[in-house]
């Protein structure tokens, strides 16, 4: 079966469930899948009863499909997502991105956990991604093209939208929230970064380093959406000085800063609606 028909095949199993066409999609990191509760009249939809729909492994990674609405905007929150660690392909890890833009989103939200290899972006700050490397020695859009799907050869010059960026700072200015931009680096795990790797992200000219999100923003620009990337830092990896990492502290963490995501979010997300919005 070729990738546009198992997309239908998905879309239609979704369409069974609800008739909500979302406008917006948003991935969820680790340890804010509570961001779920925030929708209206919700629909959870298990990603093991979708076709063809990749299973989330990780842990908190819960595996649901959220659709409901947020004021005047529809919305489809992916809580848990699936990586290439896990043993996807990045045409699997990045299936349900191509599922979201088939059920009516033009937006894509991102959300990750990150370690920071700059100083001045410590554990439990919020960053703006502001644009990526990937180091997954891979690329989601290798091997034949389908142009029902996207072009050959998308452009990346702009992968993560400015227009969103600015209103999202917007709003963090107004909640009195920091909210600096970087540079995210992304490869494959799951082991972490020894001291030399760190040291080698930072001189390549990432702030920040994590497991996902480059394979989705790439299948969503692709696919001609409009993306928004937000990083929570777990941990400042000190390449002078590092300190080991547990898997533990990297769920506490994304946890722990949980509160300012519910206080964000929903309000980017009413801005983007709003008719004022720029996004």
């Amino acid at each position: 079966m070729d990738l546009v028909s198992a997309i239908d095949e998905s879309v239609k199993y979704i369409r069974t469930k609800t008739s909500v066409v979302p406008q917006t999609g948003v991935i969820l990191g680790t340890g804010l899948g509570d961001l779920a509760d925030i929708l209206q009249d919700k629909v959870t939809i298990d990603y093991h009863d979708i076709p063809h729909f990749p299973v989330s492994t990780a842990p908190s990674h819960k595996g649901i499909l959220h659709i409901g609405a947020l004021g005047n905007r529809n919305i489809c929150m992916m809580q848990g997502r699936v990586h290439r660690y896990e043993g996807y392909s990045l045409q699997q890890v990045t299936y349900p991105v191509r599922v979201l833009k088939a059920l009516g989103c033009t937006t894509l939200i991102v959300m990750c956990a990150v370690g920071s290899v700059n100083p001045t972006m410590r554990a439990g700050e919020l960053v703006l991604i502001s644009d990526h490397i990937n180091l997954f020695g891979d690329n989601p859009l290798i091997g034949p093209n389908d142009d029902r799907l996207g072009v050959r050869f998308p452009d990346m010059s702009e992968p993560y939208s400015r227009s969103l960026m600015d209103l999202a700072q917007r709003v963090a200015l107004t909640m009195k929230l920091s909210l600096p931009r970087g540079v995210y680096l992304g490869w494959s795990g799951p082991s972490l970064e020894t001291a030399a790797e760190y040291r080698m992200i930072s001189r390549l000219g990432a702030d920040m380093v994590g497991m996902s999100t480059v394979p989705e923003v790439i299948v969503a620009r692709h696919g001609h959406m409009d993306v928004l990337g937000i990083a929570t830092v777990t941990n400042y990896c000190d390449y002078c000085n590092l300190m080991p990492c547990t898997e533990e502290q990297v769920v506490q963490t994304s946890l722990s800063v949980s509160e300012k995501t519910k206080r964000l979010i929903p309000a980017i997300l009413r801005e983007i609606a709003s008719p004022t919005s720029c996004g």
